[in-house]
């Protein structure tokens, strides 16, 4: 049975509001925390904030693809102080593995703050010389493209669909949820990892089945969605193949700004509050006494937070949704840190950055050639993202993922528009790159190839509004470090356990939550990571919540309940 809150509610705050802040919010709430989120921006949703503009068109910033729809069941079922971690029941097409194709694709309280529904194709991905392939994780579909395209790959696509299955089996549907606190927990699944020939590279593991280069782009550009290389990531990141295909991609009407402002909504039903413009500058870190802390060796305890202007706010336990390495670097005292060190968080791989370009064109009756999402690849794959995972330079050419939402909700444009963005992955700011140069610069060359190739004809004589964002965004408003994107690079030397944790190693009642830590970055991996620190905090604080069914046992020993 759920235990009841105690007499004195322990006071939780959280670092950012963002998917994982929201989530997690929700969670503190659900397990009888009072619960304030502490925003630096203007609203909600840190990467995933939604912009408005005063010419009608509304654009996510940042994330719009959503999968996996029962984690959003979940939190909306939650309620205050139910002692829950899971919600009491999963839509039927969840348990069956059945993928939601026409209608309104969320659950029955979903329905009651937002509307999901789902998008097809899931991508279209354009290659350079003007052929396409229309992934929607019908095996049939698939089969017949991959007839079309390279029938030779044919008998490689069942050799990837049998084992892709069976990464996703153990490493999403059993291990999903596992936290890597320890070595050994870490040391138990590398036998298995092995077995299944997931740690070698993603490209290398979808190049032993695929002779086509443009099948071999189909089946592993998707980690570049969450901040991955494919030549570095492990092969463990072909299950994003599976969670697509098992559950779909969906859309939230009216954006994912729309999603955010639901999540919110309800962490405010559960109780839970929101102030923004609250730039956190320090987390209150003293001994066990409520000293001062004078070096790492000792106890170490976070008290509470320091706002921009001086303000102090004391809490039971604190938890950063913000970027990881500017978490530790910034907000936690140096001398309270000794597994964070300085050197620590500065060695660690940060992902690439991107350029997004937001912009609003009129429709002039033509039927467009795109999708709702489009992969646009350039005439380079590995050589391009050599430069910039490596050498971390701008090359000739370029890949971009293009998405234009208004073809499935018009309602983000004025009437007789369009609202687009589209998204350049590019280096860090550990480049040097001068973006205030450059980014005009690679602007231009984006909307001219849109145009010249006859993606969106006569493109910049129809924009009637434009605005971009590069690398120094990440860095100055998202305060990301280097201006990463995504947090810690997914490279096999910073996953499971040597990615950063979400308990931290050095500071007592210090949490992180979000794409820096475990598991990584992407929408449904950021909803289990609130799962994980909310698990790890129950723990801590000696509450035993009620786990039903339907979910991933932490232990991996059973998918679903």
């Amino acid at each position: 049975m759920p235990q009841p809150p105690p007499h004195k509610r322990k006071q939780a705050l959280i670092i950012g509001s963002g998917f994982g802040g929201l989530s997690l919010g929700i969670r503190l709430q659900s397990l009888g925390f009072d619960t304030t989120i502490l925003e630096r921006l203007d609203g909600p949703g840190g990467r995933a904030y939604q912009k408005r503009t005063p010419d009608g068109y509304v654009f996510d910033m940042g994330p719009t693809v959503i999968t996996v729809p029962h984690f959003i069941e979940e939190l909306f079922a939650l309620e205050r102080d139910a002692g829950q971690l899971d919600q009491p029941d999963y839509p039927p097409h969840v348990l069956t593995g059945e993928r939601v194709r026409e209608g309104e694709s969320g659950g029955p309280r979903t329905r009651d703050y937002v509307r999901l529904v789902p998008v097809l194709p899931f991508y279209r991905i354009v290659f350079d010389d003007g052929t396409f392939f229309d992934y929607d994780g019908d095996p049939d579909s698939t089969r017949r493209q991959i007839a079309e395209l390279a029938p030779e790959d044919l008998a490689g696509y069942e050799r990837f669909h049998a084992d892709a299955a069976a990464i996703f089996q153990r490493g999403f549907l059993e291990l999903g949820y596992t936290h890597f606190g320890d070595v050994g927990t870490m040391l138990r699944v590398v036998p298995d990892l092995l077995k299944l020939d997931a740690v070698r590279t993603l490209f290398s593991f979808t190049s032993r089945y695929f002779q086509s280069p443009k099948l071999r782009q189909v089946f592993s550009f998707e980690t570049l969605l969450i901040g991955g290389n494919p030549l570095s990531v492990p092969a463990i990141y072909a299950m994003i193949h599976f969670v697509e295909k098992t559950w779909g991609i969906h859309y939230a009407l009216g954006g994912t700004g729309a999603l955010v402002r639901a999540l919110a909504q309800k962490f405010g039903e559960l109780g839970g509050r929101i102030e923004y413009g609250a730039e956190v500058e320090e987390i209150l870190v003293t001994d066990d006494r409520g000293r001062p802390v004078q070096h790492p060796l000792g106890t170490r305890v976070a008290r509470g937070v320091r706002l921009r202007g001086g303000e102090e706010r004391p809490a039971d336990l604190v938890v950063s949704n913000g970027d990881w390495a500017n978490t530790y670097l910034k907000r936690v005292p140096r001398q309270a840190r000794l597994v964070n060190s300085d050197l620590r968080v500065k060695a660690a791989r940060q992902s690439m950055s991107l350029l997004v370009i937001y912009f609003g064109f009129r429709d002039d009756g033509t039927a467009l050639s795109l999708r709702h999402h489009n992969i646009i690849l350039g005439p380079r794959y590995e050589e391009l993202l050599r430069e910039i995972f490596g050498q971390k330079v701008l090359g000739a050419d370029f890949s971009q993922y293009l998405h234009v939402p208004t073809l499935t909700d018009p309602g983000l444009a004025p009437p007789g528009h369009h609202a687009a963005y589209t998204l350049v992955p590019v280096p860090h700011n550990g480049s040097g790159i001068d973006w205030e140069a450059e980014g005009p610069r690679l602007v231009e060359r984006v909307l001219a190839l849109l145009e010249e190739r006859g993606h969106l004809p006569d493109l910049r004589a129809r924009l009637t509004h434009l605005d971009y964002i590069t690398p120094d965004y990440f860095e100055g408003t998202l305060d990301s470090y280097l201006g990463n994107a995504f947090g810690p690079e997914p490279v096999l030397a910073q996953s499971a356990y040597l990615r950063p944790h979400n308990r931290s190693e050095d500071v007592r009642n210090l949490y992180l939550v979000g794409a820096g830590v475990q598991p990584g970055a992407g929408t449904p991996s950021v909803m289990m990571s609130a799962k994980m620190t909310a698990r790890l905090i129950a723990e801590d604080f000696g509450i035993h919540p009620e786990v039903r069914g339907g979910g991933v046992r932490e232990d991996g020993r059973e998918a679903r309940g």
